[in-house]
């Protein structure tokens, strides 16, 4: 299984957790579960851009690629402002900041492997 199948389905399987236990999501992120529904537009992020990533072929998955890189990096610029600013403990603060930085990398990854393999295997 190629990197960019990977990881896309790793965010649909996040999302759907997301969805259908926002508060054992949020509770492992280390995020007061007192808003669900900000956990489950997450959820819903995550399986329409996985999904979406999963049935597109050729420029189009190379995009979607790149739009989950984009959301990814700022998730983990947005963690590591957390951990700044002082509103996100510093461990769980850096480590969401790991997550999204390793989910910048494995789409980078997947960018760079031969076209016919990476960008239109599913």
């Amino acid at each position: 299984m190629n990197t960019v199948t990977s990881l896309s389905l790793g965010r649909i399987g996040i999302g759907i957790a997301s969805l259908a236990k926002p508060e054992l999501v949020a509770a492992t992120m280390g995020v007061p579960s007192s808003h669900p529904l900000l956990t489950q537009w997450f959820g819903t992020r995550e399986v329409a851009l996985g999904t979406a990533t999963l049935l597109a072929s050729g420029s189009a998955r190379r995009n979607l690629v790149l739009i989950g890189m984009a959301v990814d990096g700022a998730d983990a610029v947005t963690s590591y402002a957390g951990v700044e600013a002082e509103k996100l403990p510093r461990q769980l603060g850096l480590a969401l900041t790991g997550v999204a930085a390793v989910a910048v990398v494995s789409g980078l990854l997947g960018l760079r492997v031969k076209k016919s393999t990476a960008l239109t295997t599913v």
